[in-house]
Formats: structure tokens, sequence, C-alpha cells
């Protein structure tokens, strides 16, 4: 463990969380959020929002929803229970190059939601995924209220990271 500036969101990307303590010898649940959960290990190390690298981590077993592991430098019951719910964060040039039509999260917060006649609906204030598929959480300008799109390619047929901005066809009656 050691501590290093914190993460730069442009520079890494958010690969899981520390889920509290498993045991009383330093055990840690870990929830990965990459797509093969046990390759949150090869993209080491990992980072927290306070600059705290984590350069090895050990699979010990697996419990509902998460990952069991040891994590160089966390070695009592106390210390991973007070890492609860801390986000890991991976440096993107360790991470593996993505297919096309696929995005990290964190690439679409802040992004621009217009709908298909240009029209502005807002801005994408977070990605969900509860296990039926991706949602988009859009909120409008001046709006406090957000909307949930599915993020399928009939209701975001565009995503132009360059220009920064998402283009919805949202189902009838939704807007």
């Amino acid at each position: 463990m050691s501590k290093s500036p914190g993460p730069d969101r442009k520079d890494r990307i958010a690969v899981g969380a520390l889920a509290g303590a498993f045991g009383v010898h330093g055990e840690v649940r870990l929830k990965s959020y990459c797509a093969d959960p046990m390759a949150i290990a090869d993209y080491g190390p990992l980072h927290t929002e306070d600059g705290t690298s984590y350069s090895q981590i050990v699979f010990t077993g697996q419990a509902p929803n998460a990952l069991i592991a040891r994590v160089q430098g966390i070695i009592s019951k106390e210390q991973a229970d007070a890492l609860k719910g801390q986000l890991l964060y991976a440096d993107r040039d360790r991470l593996p190059p993505l297919e096309d039509e696929e995005y990290y999260y964190s690439d679409l917060i802040g992004l621009a939601v217009q709908d298909t006649g240009g029209n502005a609906l807002g801005t994408v204030r977070a990605v969900h995924n509860h296990g039926a598929g991706d949602l988009i959480e859009v909120i409008g300008s001046g709006k406090s209220a957000t909307i949930l799109l599915p993020f399928t390619r009939a209701v975001v047929p565009t995503v132009d990271l360059a220009a920064r901005r998402i283009v919805v066809d949202p189902p009838e009656g939704l807007l």
C-alpha cells in the first residue's frame, strides 16, 4: 500500500470497490465491475480517491455478489471495514482495448443529451446497471428530477465521445 495523488478521471477508470471485511484477519469483500470479475487483479496497481495504491490482490474465495481477497496493506478487520465503499481505480492504459460501441461509464457521464431532432434534453448524470441492462440517468437543465433511459441501440442510436454528446430516441410518452 502506498500514497500517490488521487485519480484523474480521464486517466483512471473505476474497476471495483472495497465492500468491507470478510472474517477477522484482514480479508476483504471486493466488488468487481469488470466483465471477468477476477481480471480486476490484472489491472493493478489499483488506486482509491485519496491516493492510496494497492499493488497486490490475491483471491481467496467468493461470497454472494463479491470476491474474497487479501489486499496488500490491509491486515485487520478494522482496516477492511474502514475502507468499505472505497472505489478502486485502474490506470486506463492498463485496461484492455474496448470493442466498437463499448464505453466506460465514466466516459459517458457529463455528455450532452439531445433527441433525434437536435433538441437539448440535459446531460448524463450516471449510468446504472441493476442486472437487467444498462440505464442512462439524464438530468435536464434547471431540473431536479431525472429520467432513466435504457442504454440500447434503439433508444441511444448515437454516442459521439469526440463531440461529447449522445442522441436519444426515447420511447413515446417517456419525456
